[in-house]
C-alpha cells in the first residue's frame, strides 16, 4: 500500500523535465555532517535523538535485526529536506484532468507501448503467474519512475530514520525502517548507499522496504532480488503485490462511458456498485453504443462532477486505490493502463470550474462548522471533503455529484 506523494512528485518531474532524468537518478550528494543533522528541532512527543536511537536499537534487535543492520543504523542522520517534502505534498491539489494531462504525455504512452513489446516475455510471465495484465504494470512503472529513469536521490536510511523520529506518523514508518535494516543484513542489492523517494520507496516501482523484504521476487533467476535495475524482478514483484492486494484475473478495471441523461447523481459513489443493466436504464452508455455484457458490478466515477469525464470502475479499480490512496492518482493510473491497453483519450466534457485551494479551505471550514469531520483544513479535496460535499448537495436539493463548486460555497 502506498500512502505518499513522493512517487507522484517524481512522475511530475519526469513529465515536465524529462531531460533531467539522468541527473535526478544519479547518486545522492554527500550527506551533511552528523552534528548538523541531529540539530533539528526535537519533536515535542519524543526524547532526544540519542535516547531515541538507543530505544530503536533495542526494538530492532528484538525484531531480529542483526549486527550489520544495527551498525548501519548508528550511522544514520536526520535530514530536514525529508520533513520539508513531507509537509509540501502539493501535487495532491491537482484535479484528475490536470494530473493526467501532465503525467500521460504522448512520449510516455509511446515509451510504455514500446516497453510492452520489448519485455513481452516478462509481462506474459507476470500475467500467467499472478493474473495482472502488462498494461497495468506498465502504467505504474511509467507513473512511478518514468520506466526506471527517475528513482529518487534521497538517502533511504536517513529518510526513514527522520520520518520514524518525527512525531507525525512514526508508527507508519518504523516498520519500514526495521525492514530496511533486515535488507541490509541480507547483504543483497539494498545497502546503506541505497537511494530512493523521500518516504523510503525504492526501485523502478517505488516499493516500500517491507514489500521489498516480504514480496520481492527474483524474476530473472540470478539469485538476488534487484528492484532498481532488473525489469523482471521489478515486474514480478509488483505483479505479486498487485495480486495480493486483490486483483481479479481477467476482469476489467476502468471503462469510459457517456451519460445521455440526468440520473440520480447521489448513486455516483465509488463504493456503490450496480450491474450494467441498472446503469443502462439510467442513461449510461459505452463510447460506441450500449454497455456490453455485465463484467461484474461497477460504480460510476465522476472525477470532476457530472459534466466532466465519466467512467465505470470495477472491483479491480480498488487495487489502484490500495496502491495509492489518492483518488486522483488511482484514477490516473487506471486510465493510463486503459490507454496502454488500446483505449482512446478520455472526453474531458465541460465540467463546472472547481474551487481554488483557498476556496476549498473556506468550504472545509464551513463544512466543519456544520458538524462534518474535516480533519486538517488544508484545501485538499480528499474523501472526507467529497463525502461532506455530497451530503450538503443532497440537503440543499442540488445534483449530488460530490463536486465542490462556487454555487455550493455561496449556498453555504
Amino acid at each position: 500500500m502506498k500512502l505518499f506523494a513522493s512517487v507522484i512528485a517524481a512522475a511530475l518531474l519526469a513529465s515536465t523535465a524529462m531531460s533531467n532524468a539522468q541527473a535526478a537518478a544519479s547518486p545522492a550528494p554527500a550527506a551533511a555532517p552528523a552534528e548538523n543533522a541531529v540539530n533539528l528541532p526535537k519533536p515535542e512527543c519524543e526524547i532526544d535523538f540519542g535516547q531515541w536511537m538507543d530505544n530503536l536499537t533495542k526494538e530492532a534487535r528484538d525484531a531480529g535485526v542483526g549486527e550489520k543492520g544495527i551498525a548501519e543504523l548508528h550511522k544514520a542522520m536526520l535530514e530536514q529536506k525529508v520533513l520539508d517534502r513531507d509537509r509540501k505534498q502539493t501535487v495532491f491539489n491537482l484535479t484528475f484532468t490536470e494530473f493526467s494531462k501532465r503525467l500521460i504525455s504522448e512520449a510516455r504512452l509511446k515509451k510504455g507501448r514500446d516497453n510492452l513489446v520489448k519485455y513481452a516475455d516478462v509481462f506474459k510471465k507476470v500475467e500467467d503467474t499472478y493474473g495482472v495484465p502488462g498494461p497495468v504494470l506498465a502504467a505504474f512503472w511509467g507513473l512511478e519512475t518514468d520506466y526506471g529513469a527517475i528513482q529518487g536521490d534521497f538517502d533511504t536510511l536517513n529518510a526513514l530514520v527522520t520520518l520514524s523520529y518525527d512525531c507525525r506518523r512514526p508508527d507508519l514508518f518504523r516498520p519500514q525502517l526495521i525492514a530496511l535494516l533486515k535488507l541490509f543484513d541480507q547483504g543483497g542489492v539494498v545497502d546503506a548507499a541505497t537511494t530512493g523517494a523521500w518516504a523510503g520507496e525504492i526501485g523502478m516501482m517505488q516499493l516500500l522496504p517491507k514489500d521489498y523484504l516480504e514480496r520481492g521476487v527474483d524474476g530473472d533467476g540470478d539469485g538476488k532480488v534487484d528492484l532498481k535495475n532488473s525489469v523482471p524482478d521489478a515486474m514480478m514483484t509488483a505483479g505479486r503485490m498487485i495480486s495480493e492486494l486483490g486483483w481479479k484475473r481477467g476482469q476489467p478495471w476502468l471503462e469510459e462511458v457517456r451519460l445521455t441523461k440526468d440520473l440520480p447523481w447521489e448513486e455516483a459513489i465509488r463504493t456503490n456498485r450496480k450491474p450494467h443493466s441498472w446503469w443502462a436504464e439510467h442513461g449510461v452508455t459505452g463510447l460506441n453504443g450500449p454497455l456490453g455484457p455485465d463484467d461484474g458490478d461497477a460504480s460510476l466515477l465522476l472525477p470532476l462532477g457530472r459534466k466532466g469525464p465519466a467512467f465505470l470502475s470495477y472491483p479491480n479499480f480498488d487495487v489502484f486505490v490500495e496502491w495509492n490512496k489518492s483518488i486522483v492518482y488511482a484514477t490516473t493510473a487506471a486510465y493510463f493502463a486503459t490507454r496502454l491497453a488500446g483505449a482512446p483519450a478520455f472526453d474531458p466534457g465541460n465540467p463546472v470550474p472547481g474551487l481554488t485551494q483557498d476556496q476549498l479551505k473556506e468550504l472545509q471550514t464551513k463544512l466543519q462548522a456544520r458538524g462534518y469531520e474535516m480533519g486538517k483544513i488544508d484545501g485538499v479535496f480528499g474523501v472526507a471533503t467529497r463525502d461532506a460535499v455530497r451530503a450538503e448537495q443532497l440537503r440543499l436539493g442540488m445534483p449530488a455529484d460530490s463536486w465542490p463548486t462556487q454555487e455550493l460555497l455561496d449556498k453555504l
